[in-house]
């Protein structure tokens, strides 16, 4: 029955997010939004809700283990399953500077949480800088963009999005019909999201107390996995298209998204402590990763099968320790 459980409230968490995308985006075109600002802004930080309601529910709960553990785990997933996974299916080539630029700041937001571990935690503090950083980082990819520079994580993570989900852009004409429509698609998300949150947490704490386990297991593991599935779907889905740029920005902006707006809002909401746990190994096994993606990335300019074959091993050999320590 628990199993069922955790399994409804990931339905629902997806079900919500593309209720509130859908209605958020047409709300803000409606609103007199450019569809670049629309993409980077609202499509981006709406694709991440169910991540959210998952890290911030959990830490309202009092189990920061499945707060901090879905954010390290989920940025793990994409790291090493999701990038590992679109290399095996096509090699991605990659341009350096996004590399640098965009897997720089994830990379920095690990360095950070490291930090806050050993010192503040994710406290009221933390997040509001989190989520000052995640501003600053939006106003340098929308100035690249509308200067019609070279693609940046954000704006690549959006086409990803739009690829599966032609629905979010290319609205008609405005009518009053149309911004009910979208506006009820908004709350009715939210409530969704909200709902699908609750049980998901819930269920996921069942689970760790009947296991024995700590709830960061299950947050590294089981939760992040299943909040991580709409990136692996996107990014897949580029792989096959061979649009090997989309696949890596899509991976690189949710990493981005993950630490700063999840951790930066579930900081403001729900202060706690980062679990010893995952200070201590989870978080470097995470900057480790996200290392040595970008240097095989940056020595050959590309992620072949051999690279893909090593940080999808990578992270099934991550999921085995784990379970096996837990």
């Amino acid at each position: 029955m628990t199993a069922l459980l955790l399994a409804a409230g990931f339905v629902l968490l997806l079900i919500g997010g593309e209720l509130l995308v859908r209605g958020a985006s047409r709300l803000a075109e409606e609103l007199g939004m450019s569809p670049m600002l629309v993409g980077l802004v609202v499509v981006g930080l709406g694709t991440s809700t169910p991540e959210l309601a998952a890290s911030v529910q959990a830490a309202i709960a009092g189990s920061p283990g499945i707060a901090v553990g879905n954010i390290v785990g989920s940025n793990l997933a994409n790291t090493l399953l999701i990038l590992g996974t679109a290399a095996l299916i096509s090699p991605i080539f990659v341009q350096k500077s996004v590399l640098w630029r965009d897997g720089m700041v994830g990379l920095a937001g690990a360095g950070l949480m490291l930090v806050l571990g050993h010192s503040l935690g994710l406290d009221r503090l933390a997040g509001a800088g989190f989520l000052a950083i995640l501003l600053a980082y939006l106003v340098f990819a929308y100035r690249q963009e509308s200067q019609g520079q070279k693609a940046n994580a954000a704006g690549l993570r959006t086409a990803a999005v739009e690829h599966t989900d032609p629905g979010l852009h290319g609205h008609p004409q405005k009518d009053h019909k149309g911004i009910w429509k979208a506006a009820i698609f908004f709350l009715v998300g939210i409530g969704v999201i909200v709902a699908g949150g609750s049980i998901l947490v819930n269920a996921a704490i069942d689970i760790a107390e009947s296991f024995g386990v700590s709830d960061a297991v299950i947050g590294l593991t089981i939760v992040a996995a299943g909040t991580s599935a709409p990136e692996l779907a996107t990014t897949v889905i580029a792989a096959i298209r061979k649009e090997s740029d989309i696949a890596l920005g899509n991976v690189l902006g949710s990493n981005i998204y993950n630490i700063f707006f999840i951790g930066g809002v579930t900081g403001l909401v729900a202060p706690g402590p980062i679990p010893g746990g995952i200070i201590e190994f989870d978080l470097w096994v995470l900057a480790t990763a996200a290392s040595v993606a970008v240097i095989f990335a940056w020595t050959g300019g590309r992620l072949g099968r051999r690279e893909g074959g090593i940080l999808l091993a990578a992270y099934l050999a991550f999921i085995a320790y784990t379970v096996a320590a837990a």
